[in-house]
C-alpha cells in the first residue's frame, strides 16, 4: 500500500532535523528547470501567479534566487520535517524512530508543485508553488501538463514497490489531479472524514487533516 498527501504551505526550516538520513529528490532536474524560469519574475508577478500578498511574492522572491544545488544537508531539510502544517504537526516527524521513517520512504509520497513527487526523508529547499498555479513552460500550459505523464509514473512505480497494488489517497483534489490514473492503473481508495454539524455529516477542513495524519 502507498499513500499519497498534499504538502503545506507553512515550513519549519528553523528547528533543526533530529536525523541524518536523507534522499533526493527524483525529479531535481524538472524542478530546477521551473526554478529558472521562476527567478526571471519579479515579486509583483509571483504574487499575481500564485494568488499571495505582496509580502508573500516577496519573500518566495527571494527563496527562487536563492535555490541552488547541489542539496546538502546544510542548504535543504527533509521534506516530512520541514513541511509544517496540520497534516504534518499530526504526523510529528521529528519523534518517530528513524526505523519508521526509513518505512515511511516505502510508502509515502508528497505531492509537490516544485518538486513533483517526494519521499519523506527527500531534501529540499523553502519554496512555495501550489500544484494548481496556472503557469507556463514550453509546451506546458499548467504545472499539471508539465509533470505528467513523469509524476504518475513514478507514483506507479511506488505503489509497486509498497508490495502492495492499492494506492490510498489522501492529498486533496488540487494535488491528486496532477496523477494520471490511465498511466497509475492501480486500485485507488480516498477516504472522505466527515463530522456532524447541524444534523448532516460535513467535512471540516482542518478536522479531516487532522484525521488523515
Amino acid at each position: 500500500m502507498l499513500i499519497v498527501i498534499s504538502p503545506a504551505k507553512s515550513l519549519d526550516f528553523e528547528t533543526k532535523p533530529k536525523t541524518k538520513e536523507y534522499t533526493l529528490p527524483e525529479l531535481l532536474g524538472e524542478s530546477e528547470e521551473l526554478v529558472e524560469v521562476l527567478k526571471q519574475m519579479s515579486p509583483d508577478h509571483l504574487s499575481e501567479l500564485m494568488g499571495i500578498s505582496k509580502d508573500l511574492g516577496e519573500l518566495n522572491f527571494q527563496r527562487f534566487q536563492t535555490w541552488q544545488l547541489p542539496f546538502t544537508p546544510e542548504n535543504a531539510k527533509q521534506a516530512v520535517l520541514a513541511f509544517s502544517g496540520e497534516v504534518f504537526r499530526g504526523l510529528d516527524a521529528s519523534s518517530l524512530p528513524v526505523k519508521t521513517l526509513k518505512l515511511a520512504q516505502k510508502k509515502l509520497r508528497i505531492l509537490s508543485g516544485l518538486y513533483g513527487v517526494l519521499k519523506p526523508l527527500d531534501l529540499i529547499q523553502p519554496y512555495r508553488l501550489e500544484m494548481g498555479t496556472k503557469m507556463k513552460y514550453g509546451k506546458s500550459k499548467s504545472l499539471y501538463e508539465f509533470w505528467n505523464p513523469q509524476l504518475s509514473e513514478k507514483v506507479r512505480e511506488a505503489v509497486e514497490e509498497s508490495g502492495s497494488d492499492v494506492l490510498i489517497n489522501l492529498a486533496s483534489n488540487e494535488y491528486f489531479k496532477s496523477i494520471d490514473t490511465k498511466i497509475l492503473r492501480k486500485e485507488i481508495v480516498t477516504p472522505e472524514f466527515r463530522d456532524m454539524k447541524n444534523g448532516h455529516y460535513k467535512i471540516i477542513a482542518v478536522y479531516a487533516k487532522k484525521r488523515v495524519a
